[in-house]
């Protein structure tokens, strides 16, 4: 078993130095809007009498000139960014992204460190620094990994909700790889007070819905959607039904979605259920390590630029940590005798 986590390293990029598309289109729309109001100042500065408190012609001139040299950088920015096919870019270091982070912050410039920690002995099994934004989509290669380093036939693998995507739960599990998973609550249904699809009972044998007025919503077809087989299931009793206020505002009636493979899901939800003692394991397994690392070591942040060095930089990290672990499980006078 393994606990598997990732956490946000700072690299050595302000937010200031980091650019998203929408930002850099909305640095040239104020730049193109302030550039026209000091042009109409100067027309004005050039036919009156300069005042106090108003700015010269020449001082005009010389944040115009100012502004157009920030918006020829920003407009080589944005032809660079697009160029590249990204969608940001950062100026220190070009590797790191703007993500979002914990702690209060809404985001930070960094690293999205990833984790895998044995649950014998709490070593740090395997570790990645990547520069993807959230955790989603990672789950299947550092559990892949991790199996692999272990040389087992079989492993189960313990993560937060922010790893929850059906394509790595199905990769897990055709690996040979038991992945625990809370499901994250995401229904927009619930969200406008309406009922969600969690209150819909599915009936695998009939392969059909039952919603809360114990109407039948059937197949009706199947369609792909973002690389994803999706099945739809709708019901006609919508149309008297008592219960529609609190249902849908849908003048179709309600519409259920369910991907070709969400039994698989299923399955992971009555597991992760029946395992409350091991998705409160995880936490004590996966995020311990980066406690000690972020907070008593006080090395959340890299002092090095780009993947590779990011990378080294936290491989030292790591083995440090692991000897002193490794001190706590064999004691010192054992860990010398191996050395030597």
């Amino acid at each position: 078993m393994v606990a598997i986590d990732g956490s946000k390293f700072k690299a050595v990029n302000s937010r200031g130095r980091n650019f998203t598309k929408k930002q850099l289109k909305r640095t040239i729309q104020k730049l193109d809007q302030d550039v026209e109001r000091y042009l109409d100042e100067l027309d004005e500065a050039d036919q009156e009498e300069p005042e106090d408190k108003k700015l010269t012609a020449e001082e005009l001139r010389q944040k115009i000139e100012e502004m157009q040299r920030q918006r020829s950088r920003a407009k080589e920015l944005e032809k660079k960014l697009k160029s590249s096919g990204q969608s940001q870019i950062s100026l220190s270091d070009p590797d790191s992204r703007s993500m979002p982070a914990g702690g209060g912050r809404s985001t930070d410039v960094a690293y999205n460190v990833q984790v895998s920690v044995d649950a014998k002995h709490k070593l740090i099994l395997d570790h990645q620094v990547t520069n993807a934004v959230t955790d989603r989509g990672l789950l299947s290669t550092m559990a892949k990994r991790a199996k692999d380093l272990l040389g087992v036939d079989h492993l189960e693998a313990l993560a937060d909700k922010g790893y929850y995507h059906g394509k790595e739960v199905k990769a897990c599990l055709e690996a040979g790889i038991t992945p625990y998973l809370p499901k994250p609550k995401t229904s927009a249904s619930h969200k406008r007070g309406l009922f969600s699809k969690e209150d819909f009972r599915y009936d695998l044998e009939r392969d059909c819905y039952w919603c809360p007025a114990a109407a039948k919503l059937a197949f009706r077809f199947q369609a792909t959607e973002q690389r994803r087989q999706i099945k739809y299931y709708t019901t006609p009793a919508c149309r008297t039904c008592t219960l529609r206020p609190q249902c849908t505002d849908n003048k179709g009636g309600r519409r259920i979605t369910r991907w070709l493979h969400e039994d698989l899901l299923d399955e992971m939800e009555r597991r992760v259920r029946g395992s409350r003692e091991k998705m409160k394991l995880r936490k004590c397994l996966a995020e311990h390590p980066f406690g000690t690392i972020k907070r008593a070591w006080n090395q959340g942040y890299f002092l090095t630029r780009g993947l590779e060095g990011a990378g080294a930089e936290m491989s030292l990290t790591v083995l440090a940590y692991n000897l002193k672990r490794a001190i706590q499980v064999l004691g010192v006078q054992k860990m010398m005798e191996a050395l030597a």
